[in-house]
């Protein structure tokens, strides 16, 4: 079993941090990424709020940038109250934990993203995800503490226990692509695409992309449609090349 990774997404205080270490290790989980952090790395509020999770913060990997902390992930959860506007599926965080566990016990790596403190992921970190993840919470004050949102993703993963359904085994046992290889694709569409001009006009080029990276993200492709694809677009430029010679 593969227990997820908690990836806090360019973090601002030190204590949240800390804090978030303590509610992991509370349910057993001990894999904790961080991305830019906000006061530097490492931090020293963060290692008192810690308390006796400090070794979580000592283990913990620092990425420049969030393709490089999720790059070895074969699914990634956004936790979000936001992202509404992209289409990909929305889960509880039961269900998100009923599903890391069936990956898990099929060998996949799963992340879990957590946003700043003062407005959450934005729509660039969430289109690189597979799926969200929403807390049924008071709509007129949706706002989580990043520590509170660890501690009811790691409560989930605890209390899920070994209880896996049998739809999610069947999907958990394909050969999922990792984050880096969709990242690979994506960049070789957006290549092509770029050459055949399709991204017109210029004020609308940023949102086209984010739009096909979206798409890439949610669709969990296996490696070998991945490969299939990356075959696809270098026989198309092939033949076009051909044609114009």
């Amino acid at each position: 079993m593969i227990p997820p990774v908690f990836i806090l997404v360019r973090p601002q205080m030190g204590e949240n941090i800390g804090a978030a270490a303590r509610a992991m290790l509370n349910f057993g989980l001990e894999r904790m990424r961080v991305v830019g952090p906000r006061d530097g790395w490492p931090n020293p509020k963060a290692v008192a709020m810690a308390s006796g999770a400090g070794r979580l913060l000592d283990q913990a990997g620092l990425f420049p940038d969030l393709p490089a902390a999720i790059a070895d992930c074969d699914f990634v959860f956004a936790t979000t109250a936001r992202g509404r506007e992209l289409v990909k599926e929305v889960v509880t965080p039961e269900r998100a934990m009923e599903m890391a566990r069936a990956m898990g016990a099929e060998g996949k790596r799963v992340g879990v993203l957590f946003g700043p403190e003062r407005a959450g992921l934005e729509n660039d970190d969430i289109v690189r995800a597979n799926a969200i993840v929403t807390v049924p919470v008071n709509p007129e004050f949706p706002s989580l503490n990043l520590a509170q949102c660890v501690l009811l993703m790691g409560y989930e993963w605890q209390r899920q226990g070994a209880t896996v359904p049998a739809s999610v085994m069947e999907l958990a046992r394909t050969e999922f692509a990792n984050r880096e290889e969709v990242d690979r694709l994506a960049d070789h569409f957006e290549e092509r695409l770029d050459a055949a001009g399709f991204f017109f006009p210029e004020t609308k080029v940023e949102g086209m992309k984010a739009n096909l990276r979206n798409m890439w993200g949610r669709l969990g492709l296996t490696r070998a449609e991945v490969q299939t694809f990356h075959g696809m677009l270098r026989q198309i430029a092939f033949k076009l090349k051909k044609q114009g010679d």
